[in-house]
């Protein structure tokens, strides 16, 4: 059995102020409700084991689209942010909202409509299909681009007055050769601050700062595939030349992945329960005999709040 010398567990990790006020939303309206089902809009967040531990403990109905939830009943919109279309359907068949969605998404919605007044050309820096993305894009017409071949795509005269945003869980990686394209090819553009979340950023940053500093031989990340901020620690360790891989729990583990490694980092994502982290400390302790280093990057204590629309 190959052996760990040392696991440097990263802090911060795990849910964000947004996913904590999006699950706590659901909680809250599960118990104060205790007759009623609570309809969530999408997942609340890009998590299956939160999202099923939503559904076996509170009561709630996970649904796409809101001609699936009876009228007058309660919904949750998630944390990913929605498309104005939705807020304007509920209202017509009496839904009664919970707004979960992130402030951060909120602040990127807030310059989207800004910039349209002022008819700006607007750029979303982003995944296709992701649902922040698609929320975002419901605010105004915009241009999607997910690489740098994209931005030469662009249908924009280079002289335009062009403003961009980006989906808020990307990698500072992803988005600085993105944004070093749009900024040479166009001359006219402006952004008027870095749209990257404090939690994306500082768990990325406590990525990097374990290797930079215990000299990691891997990186192992807690999440799901279809979490954009999980996906982009494993990128960020990867760009760093640390072997990362992603894993939905200690089950997915492969022993294989520590040949010739003496220590390890370990984080999660943004929409992951500490639960989770918890299985996969106790097995890589348990069967490849890890001592558990905490590094603390930054301490977080911000709060966000939802709103109730009736």
């Amino acid at each position: 059995m190959t052996k760990l010398e040392r696991v440097i567990l990263a802090e911060p990790r795990g849910f964000c102020a947004g996913v904590d006020v999006a699950i706590d939303a659901v909680v809250r309206l599960a118990e104060e409700h205790p007759g009623e089902k609570i309809y969530v809009r999408h997942e609340i967040v890009h998590n299956i084991h939160a999202v099923n531990d939503l559904k076996e403990k509170h009561r709630a109905v996970f649904v796409e689209n809101l001609s699936e939830i009876p009228e007058g009943s309660r919904v949750v919109f998630s944390a990913h942010g929605t498309s104005p279309e939705f807020y304007e359907e509920a209202k017509k068949r009496n839904l009664k909202v919970t707004d979960a969605t992130c402030d951060l998404v909120r602040l990127v919605h807030a310059k989207v409509k800004k910039y349209h007044e002022r008819r700006f050309e607007i750029i979303l820096i982003g995944h296709k299909g992701h649902q922040e993305v698609t929320g975002t894009m419901g605010y105004a017409p915009m241009h999607l681009v997910e690489s740098v071949d994209d931005v030469g795509k662009l249908p924009i005269d280079k002289n335009r007055n062009v403003a961009y945003v980006t989906q808020t869980t990307l990698s500072k990686y992803d988005t600085k050769r993105i944004e070093e394209a749009l900024r040479d090819r166009f001359v006219n553009l402006i952004s008027t601050k870095d749209d990257l979340c404090y939690a994306t950023t500082n768990r990325q940053g406590a990525v990097m700062a374990i290797i930079d500093k215990f000299k990691v031989g891997g990186f192992l990340v807690v999440g799901e595939n279809n979490s954009s901020n999980s996906r982009s620690l494993v990128e960020t360790a990867k760009q760093l030349g640390v072997k990362s891989h992603l894993l939905s729990t200690w089950k997915d583990i492969d022993q294989q992945w520590f040949n010739g490694i003496k220590d390890v980092g370990l984080t999660s994502g943004a929409s992951v329960p500490e639960y989770l982290v918890g299985e996969v400390i106790e097995h890589l302790t348990k069967f490849f005999g890890a001592i558990v280093q905490t590094y603390v990057h930054k301490n977080e204590d911000i709060k966000f709040r939802p709103r109730i629309l009736v």
